[in-house]
């Protein structure tokens, strides 16, 4: 039976810090993002072609989901360039994942009472629960840093800390808790789905 490591594999160690599968996936991810909008911004044309055809479809396809959900075109461009980058970046670390090679090619290595283990040198970025856990923390933060822009700090910090009676003062400490608990949700949701994938594809390969 394969061995399953649900922690990202260390691959080397550069100045202290640990560089893992899971961590490169996530820089090659970035790097193909990066890669493809300066391709776009040198040949933007006014017919647009191939790739340029295809970014403009998405990107008017996912402005008017947002503006159905948010109320308003303009709403909707203001928030795009965060929603559109966390889900392109999840989007394309996913489909990474299951890429031939990815999972299946690496090393084995020697452990200390447990013989050897495998050791892939690409791991999907979202199979690592440090990866999912940072996505969380810095959309929430955002949602937060942006709602106080947009109404101020004291009618958005009132949704939480109110003394209009106490159904209300406990109503806003349990939406208070909520927002560390979507965080948790966030990061064990992604982590689950695209970890338990990946443990599939493994053992089909097995079989």
């Amino acid at each position: 039976m394969p061995h399953i490591e649900i922690a990202a594999e260390k691959l080397i160690e550069i100045l202290g810090f640990p560089i893992t599968n899971a961590l490169i996936s996530s820089w090659l991810t970035v790097g193909i993002l990066v890669a493809v909008a300066l391709l776009l911004r040198g040949k933007i044309l006014l017919v647009p072609r191939a790739l340029q055809n295809l970014a403009e479809f998405f990107m008017e396809s996912f402005l008017t989901l947002m503006e159905g959900v948010l109320g308003s075109r303009e709403k909707a461009e203001k928030y795009f360039p965060i929603v559109g980058t966390v889900f392109l970046f999840i989007l394309t670390s996913n489909w990474l994942g299951i890429l031939p090679g990815v999972g299946s090619i690496g090393f084995f290595e020697e452990t200390v009472g447990h013989g050897t283990r495998f050791v892939p040198l690409l791991r999907s970025a979202a199979s690592d629960l440090n990866v999912t856990l940072a996505l969380a923390t810095i959309t929430v933060l955002t949602v937060h840093v942006l709602a106080v822009g947009a109404i101020g700090i004291r009618p958005h910090l009132s949704k939480f800390f109110t003394f209009r009676g106490p159904i209300e003062f406990f109503v806003g400490i349990l939406e208070f808790v909520s927002e560390f608990a979507k965080i948790i949700s966030f990061s064990f949701r992604l982590f689950g789905n695209i970890f338990a994938g990946e443990v599939l594809l493994v053992i089909t390969g097995f079989l």
